[in-house]
């Protein structure tokens, strides 16, 4: 793996194109805001092609003064890069599709784009400081048509070459070893991928992509995107860190802060188990795990919940120990003997059988009470 990979951050063009979401400009300045807080180096700010009232708003983005590099997406067309040049941009990344199932479905050729590329790419380098050149569905490319796209494209100027696993079909394996390839067949040149979840494997097949010589990675917010999504930004980030020991120096106490606001704004919220930013990866009932927990955070967790944002939290419930209710009745300045302690957690498991669920802070307080007062009668 390169020491510091690029994140590019592309929730305002892959992520708006989940369906049904639409974000607002105001939406789009927090959401750019936030990355920037994170120290997101990079972000594609959208498709200036869609309107002119897209056009208008990807320029105030760019005008905003924020500090990570802003990146429009084209298709390769003079017309969409016309549209990126008129919001100010002086990055664009243009893409062209590569596999035979994606040509055929737009009646187009491999010569076709490879007679494409010249214009396309005169009118970018002309017209822009940075030019990165995309391969659409380049996982299930001809492999050698692949390589002829990628090295006319390095002739002509690219500055980057996006690899896309367009339909989510790799896995770590496949995705490593095309980088690992490709990276033996064009040394020096700066590779990035771009993959999507359909089979589960996205946060996975992008570390796989660092791991076989990818310099960038291409990612959104919670996962937003087509179909089943994209990789999560948010994942990636903690799995380099935790996982894999790169520091890449980000602010991650500001990641559920992001994760929420774009959940917000998507109008789709976190599903709780969600890796990271769900509302139970940091929440136990377990008595093992909490009894452990009370003495180190890290025995059931793998890393501290407020390095993100968060709280470690327990529920009271069937699986409660003594560690935990005696804890949260502590802390509400309730104070039992051993033995009513017992009871109490007696009682709290035979009425979260009957709930089928966690008891709330007042069911567990009134149960308690009615034990308190009946030890007291008696």
């Amino acid at each position: 793996m390169k020491i510091k990979p690029i994140i590019i951050d592309t929730t305002l063009r892959d992520g708006e194109q989940a369906p049904g979401v639409v974000f607002s400009l105001d939406e789009k300045m927090e959401i750019c805001r936030l990355l920037d807080e994170v120290g997101i180096p990079e972000v594609e700010i959208g498709t200036p092609a869609i309107s002119k009232n897209e056009e208008c708003e990807i320029r105030e983005l760019i005008n905003a003064g924020f500090s990570f590099k802003s990146t429009c997406w084209s298709r390769a067309t003079i017309n969409d890069l016309k549209a990126a040049q008129s919001t100010g941009a002086e990055r664009v990344n243009l893409s062209f599709p590569v596999s035979d199932i994606q040509l055929n479905a737009l009646r187009k050729s491999r010569g076709w784009v490879m007679d494409s590329l010249p214009g396309a790419m005169g009118f970018a380098n002309n017209h822009f400081e940075f030019v990165a050149v995309g391969a659409q569905d380049a996982s299930r490319a001809d492999w050698g048509f692949l390589c002829d796209y990628i090295d006319y494209s390095i002739f002509l100027g690219a500055k980057r070459i996006r690899i896309a696993d367009t339909v989510g079909i790799l896995n770590p394996l496949q995705t490593q070893e095309i980088f690992i390839n490709l990276n033996e067949k064009f040394p020096g040149v700066d590779f990035e991928f771009h993959g999507h979840n359909d089979l589960g494997m996205a946060t996975a097949n992008h570390l796989a992509a660092l791991s076989g010589g990818a310099l960038a990675i291409s990612l959104t917010v919670n996962g937003i995107g087509e179909r089943a999504g994209n990789a999560a930004l948010e994942q990636v980030l903690a799995a380099l860190k935790y996982s894999q020991g790169v520091e890449l120096g980000y602010r991650f106490e500001y990641l559920c802060e992001l994760c929420e606001k774009v959940a917000a704004f998507s109008h789709r919220s976190i599903p709780e188990s969600m890796p990271i930013v769900g509302s139970n990866t940091f929440t136990h009932e377990s008595g093992i795990h909490c009894h452990s927990l009370l003495k180190d955070q890290l025995a059931y967790q793998p890393f501290k919940a407020e390095d993100i944002g968060k709280q470690t939290r327990m529920v009271i419930g069937k699986h409660s120990g003594t560690s935990s209710v005696k804890r949260f009745l502590e802390s509400r300045g309730v104070i039992l003997p051993k033995e009513h302690l017992q009871a109490v957690l007696g009682r709290i498991k035979e009425a979260a059988c009957k709930k089928q669920g966690a008891l709330e802070h007042s069911e567990v307080l009134n149960i308690v009470s009615v034990l308190t007062s009946k030890n007291a009668a008696d």
